[in-house]
């Protein structure tokens, strides 16, 4: 009977734990083998343009990761968060990465040069998608400051943040953390919606060049 008691008031804690403190993981790369290549499982392409996804499942400093490459053109993956992500709840938005090639002259708020070596974005579709979704970019830029909030010159749906920027962190497994919330609030001045994509993308077509970055674990959780 008590060790029964014991076990109920274990579970009952852990329970209250874990409601204090949910987390969704969107992508850990931990269901992908080693060395796979291309576009990740349960991940969606883009419908535009002519993407390589030089991608590859790997192990970096001892974390799994999804190494992406870029020569002159541009690539990204959509994974499906659709009634998946309370954002009232969870509105913290997580990930690591680490950049090692900058896209040469990159500048996320010229349409000319709008490249980035790391993006991932938070996507709010409309119908039409093409004039009324709703984006939140999260790049590492090469030449903007970092704190720089511009809409995309070539795409009026995305809103970038540039939460890093240049080549002093190069080489660098960094953390990031964002909510998502507040940012959707500066951006549209509205409470924020149920999102339905989470993206992450390189790109290097605009500036001619190449580009390299890491990603790791992306998840959402509370403040």
């Amino acid at each position: 009977m008590r060790a029964r008691l014991v076990a109920i008031l274990l579970l009952s804690f852990a329970t209250v734990a874990g409601a204090q403190a949910p987390m969704l993981v969107v992508e850990d790369w931990t269901k992908p083998a080693v060395g796979t290549k291309g576009l990740p499982p349960d991940w969606k392409a883009q419908n535009w343009g002519s993407p390589k996804y030089d991608f590859e499942i790997v192990t970096d400093d001892n974390q799994r990761a999804l190494r992406m490459k870029s020569a002159n053109e541009g690539s990204l993956a959509s994974r499906d968060i659709k009634g998946k992500v309370n954002l009232k709840e969870t509105p913290i938005l997580e990930w690591s990465w680490k950049v090692t090639t900058l896209p040469k002259n990159g500048d996320s708020c010229k349409k000319a040069t709008d490249d980035q070596a790391a993006q991932v974005y938070v996507v709010w579709p409309r119908f039409p998608e093409a004039v009324r979704s709703r984006v939140l970019g999260y790049v590492w830029d090469t030449t903007e400051p970092l704190g720089t909030v511009c809409r995309s010159e070539k795409s009026g749906t995305v809103t970038y943040f540039v939460i890093r920027s240049g080549t002093a962190d190069l080489g660098k497994w960094l953390t990031e953390r964002r909510n998502v919330c507040e940012d959707y609030k500066r951006v549209y001045n509205e409470d924020c919606e149920p999102a339905s994509a989470v993206s992450v993308a390189i790109d290097s077509n605009d500036t001619s060049s190449t580009a390299e970055a890491f990603v790791g674990a992306i998840f959402f959780k509370r403040p």
